[in-house]
C-alpha cells in the first residue's frame, strides 16, 4: 500500500470520527426515527404477554404515516380482533367492535397498559414524538452488548403531556439502532427497560426484529415484540387514517 494511499484512508477516517463526534443529541435521533419508520410503514407483529403463570399472544397490524398518521389493528386473539386504535395529529381513538364504541383517549391514559402489556399506550400509538416533544442532550458515549453506542437522556418539554419524566436511549453508532431504552417516571424512578434484540435488514434498513420490555419492580414478567414483516416508504393516503376505515380493516 503506497504512503499516498494510506494517507488518503486516514483522511477519510479522520472525517467520519470527526463528523460523528459534531451530531448533536436531536440529529442522532432524528436519523434513528428515519431509519426506522421512513415515510411510511407497514408491520406484521406478535405481541407475548409473559407473566409467571401465564402467556398470552397479540397478533398486530400497523401502518404508520409521518409523525402525525398511525393506525394499529388487533388481529387476534378472537376476542380482541377488529379491535383498532388511530392517532391523527394529537386525536386518539379506539375501536372497540365488541361493544359497537369509539373511544377518545385522553393523554391522561398514555401511561396506562397497553392491552395488558408492558408497553404504554404512548409507547405503541405514538401519541408523543422523541424527536418533538423531548429536548435531547448528549451523555458520554457506553458499549451496550458489545456495540458502540450514544448515550441520549430525553426530558418532556414543559407544554407537551407526555407518559414519562425522562427517557434514557443507548444508540448504536454503526446503523443508530435504538439498542437500548429506559423510562423513567417523574420522580426519576426507573418504570421500563426496552431491549433491541435479532438485527435483521429490511429494504436495506438494519431494524431490530425484537424488543423485550422488563417492568423495573417485576423482573418476573416482560412483553415481547417479535416483528414478521417490514414494508417501508409506500404510499398511504391521509383518508386512509380515519374513523370509517379503522371499523372496515380486517
Amino acid at each position: 500500500m503506497t504512503k499516498k494511499l494510506i494517507g488518503i484512508l486516514c483522511v477519510l477516517l479522520i472525517s467520519e470520527n470527526v463528523l460523528a463526534q459534531e451530531l448533536t443529541a436531536t440529529e442522532i435521533i432524528k436519523k434513528v426515527r428515519n431509519n426506522q419508520q421512513g415515510e411510511s410503514l407497514y408491520s406484521e407483529v406478535t405481541m407475548t404477554i409473559v407473566r409467571p403463570t401465564w402467556t398470552r399472544e397479540v397478533g398486530i397490524k400497523n401502518w404508520t404515516k409521518g409523525e402525525n398518521f398511525s393506525l394499529i389493528l388487533i388481529t387476534s386473539p378472537a376476542k380482541d380482533k377488529g379491535q383498532a386504535f388511530l392517532k391523527r395529529g394529537k386525536d386518539l381513538w379506539n375501536w372497540m367492535p365488541s361493544i359497537d364504541r369509539m373511544v377518545k383517549m385522553s393523554s391522561s391514559v398514555m401511561g396506562q397498559s397497553w392491552m395488558g402489556s408492558d408497553f404504554t399506550n404512548d409507547d405503541m400509538t405514538k401519541h408523543t414524538s422523541k424527536v418533538e416533544d423531548y429536548t435531547h442532550e448528549r451523555e458520554k458515549d457506553e458499549v451496550v452488548r458489545e456495540s458502540d453506542c450514544y448515550k441520549i437522556v430525553l426530558i418532556p418539554k414543559e407544554e407537551t403531556a407526555v407518559a414519562w419524566g425522562k427517557i434514557v436511549v443507548w444508540i448504536t453508532k454503526k446503523d443508530f439502532i435504538e439498542i437500548k431504552s429506559e423510562f423513567y417516571d417523574e420522580d426519576g424512578v426507573l418504570i421500563n427497560t426496552c431491549n433491541a434484540y435479532d438485527i435483521k435488514e429490511y429494504q436495506g434498513r438494519r431494524i431490530p426484529s425484537r424488543l423485550e420490555v422488563i417492568p423495573a419492580d417485576k423482573p418476573n414478567q416482560k412483553t415481547i415484540l417479535t416483528i414478521h414483516k417490514n414494508e417501508f416508504d409506500k404510499p398511504i393516503s391521509d383518508s386512509f387514517f380515519s374513523q370509517q376505515n379503522m371499523k372496515k380493516l380486517r
